[in-house]
């Protein structure tokens, strides 16, 4: 077989056995299937080769017999002269089957894991907010690498291993019983020599090896965390190296005592094939010597019954592990399709429209909204939890209405927690209204395209994103087809140009992770930007000056004055010096409009955004 049959035996026996005790759920291997139908011309030429490599295996010891029963035995050079020639091309062909056979299943393996991971990563990026606020981002790319691969190894091993075993050691079994039955059931019995203690020690080694992948990740989560900036930067400023060192040497040294572990175990694997195959080897000989100085057997039978006795343990180890194979297979194939099972909360409506290009008017009509429970948009195996949280959803905005018109700017104020920023994630449609609905020019946001409504509007946060790239990268992302010229038009429009400018590299320069090597302003001002070079219509800005500096503040909000001419836009603002000209305030409290009207109006008449006001001037004052 083109797989070594120790190492194949070995990682059947790594897998952990209380897998077992799992039960399938039913049509999962319905759907492999289906995964597997694009490939099924290729998988006939695998199985095809699989058998044919099995073939050769097992009639090049009958070739070695009769070299020696015949053409040594009988002093025929032509015989021995045809038949080494045999022999050579034999081992050629097994050589080609065995390149073919690599090929063949790295094309289906490699194959399959493309489509898999396209089709679970296209599904994940269609998921809501929601899902990605609850569930660990490690836990996702565990099911993106480790889940995939592992399903196409126990996918492509099953198939080579069911075929070609089967066919090999049904080959060998019956050729071993023609030369020499006594011989063969001496190699039967001596199979459970090996197999029970290498299932005892595959029951531990399968524990050892699922131990070892929790301390590896568990290793991995601690350079994650210490290797990004803003955890090296606590380690720095904490003063904490040389703890952070010794807990990594430990996390590192329960690594490496597993893989000691872990190789031990494996070594006694071999060693008990090897030591059981040579046992069946020296009674062979032993028995076969016998029997050819009595002229029962010949030389020839004797050395092709040995070769048979080495080749047929691998394959019996591999078939009496195939259940735990399959359990495998489906396992890793169950959690990916556990993914994939999880539909999408936010979803475009079969009859969808597009938003007409132009002005918009944005209108809130009754909304009421509470955020969705754990059981709706996640899995409790990617919150790393045994049993989903079931906390009853608890309302958030509570019949909220208003209206911002065609190239006006509404504001909304209030405490922390009030539900601002749950408005303007409506606005986008990160989640759906419990009750009421929300408009553009008329029109549901559930009953228009997304393209539509990305296109539609712009959203810059109080922590906007970069990306580890250049700057044009990140600007681009706003609209691939940009030219150089536009992004610097809109670099000029941000305020930003004159620092780009000075830039060894320009636009080309990379701004690293989060965009970390720029300055909290220079990074929003880069955000807007991005935001003017994809022109929406309506812009949504979440504390776009919360964290900056005063010259910092009043650049980005130069910035944003030229971001919202003649735009629809609704500000979220902390500081109330920035929307004092907003031609509409509403003052947001405990998940409702308490208030609204202008700076002055409400300055003059209303209760809660006096006293953020006056609180706001006097701490300024102090």
């Amino acid at each position: 077989m083109s797989m070594h049959p120790g190492r194949a035996g070995m990682r059947s026996l790594q897998r952990d056995r209380s897998l077992l005790d799992h039960r399938i759920t039913r049509g999962t291997l319905r759907r492999v299937l289906i995964f597997a139908r694009p490939y099924r011309r290729i998988l006939t030429i695998f199985l095809t080769a699989v058998v044919l490599e099995a073939v050769v295996a097992s009639v090049s010891p009958l070739v070695l017999r009769a070299i020696f029963d015949i053409g040594i035995a009988q002093r025929r050079e032509g015989v021995i002269i045809g038949l080494a020639l045999l022999a050579a091309l034999l081992a050629i062909l097994d050589a080609i089957l065995s390149l073919a056979d690599r090929r063949i299943s790295a094309t289906v393996g490699e194959g399959l894991i493309y489509d898999l991971r396209a089709r679970v990563y296209g599904h994940i990026q269609r998921m809501p907010i929601a899902f990605f606020s609850r569930t660990q981002t490690g836990a996702l790319i565990s099911r993106l690498n480790n889940d995939v691969i592992g399903a196409q190894q126990a996918f492509t091993d099953l198939f080579s291993n069911v075929v070609g075993n089967v066919v090999l050691v049904t080959l060998i079994l019956v050729t071993m019983f023609f030369l020499s039955w006594q011989i063969t059931l001496v190699a039967l019995v001596l199979l459970p020599v090996f197999l029970i203690p290498a299932r005892l020690v595959g029951r531990r080694l399968g524990t050892l090896f699922h131990r070892g992948m929790e301390l590896n990740a568990e290793m991995n989560m601690v350079m994650t965390e210490r290797f990004n900036v803003a955890g090296a930067m606590v380690v720095k400023l904490f003063g904490r190296p040389d703890d952070e060192l010794r807990t990594f040497r430990h996390r590192a040294g329960e690594v490496r005592d597993m893989g000691v572990r872990q190789a031990t175990y494996q070594r006694f694997f071999f060693v008990a094939l090897g030591l059981t195959a040579s046992l069946a080897t020296a009674f062979a000989y032993g028995f076969g010597g016998v029997a050819v100085l009595r002229g029962t057997l010949g030389i020839g039978t004797v050395v092709a019954l040995t070769m048979y006795v080495t080749r047929l343990y691998g394959p019996l180890t591999q078939l009496s592990n195939l259940n735990i194979d399959y359990v495998s297979a489906m396992v890793s194939f169950e959690r990916l399709f556990e993914v994939l099972d999880l539909e999408p909360m936010i979803a475009e409506s079969p009859d969808a429209v597009a938003i007409p290009e132009g002005p918009v008017t944005l209108r809130f009509d009754h909304v009421s909204f509470s955020y969705p429970g754990a059981d709706e948009v996640s899995l409790a195996s990617l919150e790393a939890v045994a049993v989903l949280d079931a906390t009853a959803r608890t309302p958030v905005l509570h019949d909220v209405s208003f209206e911002v018109a065609p190239g006006t700017m509404t504001a909304l104020v209030g405490p922390s927690g009030a539900g601002k920023t749950t408005i303007s994630l409506l606005v986008s449609r990160l989640y759906d209204v419990d009750e009421g609905r929300i408009t553009i020019n008329g029109l549901d946001l559930r009953d228009v395209t997304v393209a539509s409504l990305n296109s539609t509007i712009g959203v810059v946060t109080q922590d906007p994103h970069l990306f580890h790239d250049t700057l044009a990268a990140n600007l681009l992302f706003a609209r691939p087809e940009a030219t150089e010229s536009e992004l610097e038009a809109a670099l000029r429009s941000a305020q930003v140009w004159n620092l780009v400018s000075t830039l060894p590299q320009g636009l080309d320069t990379v701004v690293g992770e989060r965009g970390y090597r720029l300055s909290g302003g220079e990074k929003q001002r880069v955000a807007l930007a991005r935001l003017l070079l994809k022109s929406p219509h309506l812009v949504v800005l979440d504390e776009a000056t919360a964290h900056l500096d005063s010259e910092s503040e009043a650049a980005v909000q130069r910035a944003l004055d030229s971001t919202m001419a003649d735009r629809t836009s609704l500000v979220i603002a902390h500081r109330l010096s920035t929307v004092r000209n907003a031609d509409q305030i509403l003052v947001v409290d405990g998940g409702t409009i308490v208030e609204r009207g202008t700076h002055r109006e409400l300055l003059e008449h209303g209760r809660l955004y006096r006293v953020l006001y006056e609180t706001q001037f006097a701490d300024q004052a102090a």
